[in-house]
């Protein structure tokens, strides 16, 4: 049952219009809001046409359903408040229940532990990950935060890394160019003049004989796109059997969602959270042998 605080400069608005322009409540959580929950101001019932003042308090309540199935899998938390959740998803993984998989993803272990723990949330991640990338998704616990949170992506910097085959040239830049789906394929993307803008920011931290790892910082965020723009540059993932990388020393794509940053939604301090590269890449960096450090 959130509270929302009417800020002092705030004018005098309806509750629907306080709520949608100053709280940031999407129209899907008003429409629950008005057709399945409660509404009161400073602890009295209210109607969505009432007035609130500055300094109210306006409390809301919503039906939290899910058809997501409750199931007891292995969960890695990263980070945990009052409002977040942030997990560890492994390699291998789906984030979300699709077509003909109803089982044995994210959002089934994450149900699990908030029946556990008699959380009444729904799933609402922050950031997806493509099934065979491991690391960090950010999952709100509320509607009305993962509503702030993907209105306000540009405030958040995912850092990622990753292991390409090949040395980009120069070894830090940017790359900017739009990505579009594959004429033919539901799955793969390419590099497209009619695409959607996406830009990629890369350093090398080490270089190998005949690969290097590299920090990727995303300012966009489509479909694939670390895939496809390392690819783009002639320097596919370690593991990407669909956009050309190399698969003799590893079977996925080697790629792992190292560290999100962001001002927390509530209280607006910067938290870091990060999670350590998983065992498969610390092998892989270990099978590339030394690295070859003049080469940078």
């Amino acid at each position: 049952m959130p509270d929302f605080a009417v800020p002092l400069t705030c004018p005098t608005l309806s509750v629907k219009d306080f709520l949608r322009r100053q709280a940031g409540i999407s129209l899907t959580l008003w429409r629950k809001i008005k057709y399945k929950g409660t509404l009161k101001v400073n602890n009295f019932p209210a109607t969505i046409h009432g007035l609130v003042y500055p300094g109210d308090i306006v409390t809301v309540t919503w039906p939290e359903d899910s058809t997501i199935m409750a199931e007891n899998l292995p969960l890695s938390i990263a980070y945990e408040d009052e409002w977040l959740l942030a997990t560890d998803k492994p390699a291998g993984m789906l984030v979300h229940p699709a077509s003909g998989q109803h089982s044995g993803t994210l959002a089934n272990a994450v149900m699990h532990y908030y029946q556990q723990q008699n959380y009444s949330c729904g799933f609402h991640p922050v950031n997806r990950l493509d099934r065979n990338t491991s690391g960090l998704v950010l999952i709100a616990k509320r509607p009305d935060i993962q509503h702030w949170l993907n209105q306000n992506q540009q405030q958040l910097t995912k850092t990622y890394l990753a292991i390409a085959a090949g040395l980009p040239y120069p070894p830090e830049g940017s790359i900017n160019v739009p990505i579009g789906r594959k004429p033919g394929s539901i799955i793969e993307r390419e590099v497209s003049l009619t695409g959607q803008q996406a830009i990629t920011h890369y350093r090398v931290l080490n270089v190998f004989k005949n690969a290097s790892l590299l920090e990727i910082i995303l300012e966009t965020g489509r479909t694939h796109q670390i895939r496809v723009h390392l690819n783009h540059i002639g320097c596919p993932l370690l593991g990407d059997d669909l956009y050309g990388g190399p698969t003799n020393l590893i079977h996925r794509q080697a790629l792992h969602a190292a560290k999100i940053s962001l001002p927390h939604p509530i209280t607006q301090q910067i938290t870091d959270i990060i999670s350590p590269i998983p065992g498969d890449l610390t092998d892989l960096i270990s099978q590339l042998g030394e690295p070859v450090t003049n080469m940078l």
